[in-house]
């Protein structure tokens, strides 16, 4: 899935993969993965591995998003739901 994006001040053309881990939990939560590339989108992301703790409308907890960022291409490792009172 290839999507256009801010990274380093730059608008770029990167890949978004998801891992296996990644897809399970999204079919396990019901989580669209629409859901995560809007997010994905709206933050300015540097290489590396990163967590995204975004409050998503329809989810009762804010969805925990954790990425690894390398050479213009982004994996999704996992994103689930945070429990109640961790935040």
């Amino acid at each position: 899935m290839l999507t256009t994006k801010h990274v380093f001040g730059k608008l770029v053309s990167v890949e978004i993969k998801f891992s296996r881990h990644a897809k399970r939990r999204l079919q396990l939560y019901k989580i669209p993965t629409g859901i995560i590339i809007e997010v994905l989108e709206e933050k300015e992301l540097a290489s590396g591995n990163q967590a995204i703790v975004k409050n998503v409308e329809g989810f009762k907890y804010p969805l925990k998003i954790v990425l690894a960022i390398e050479n213009d291409i982004i994996t999704v490792i996992t994103s689930y739901p945070l429990k109640k009172g961790r935040k």
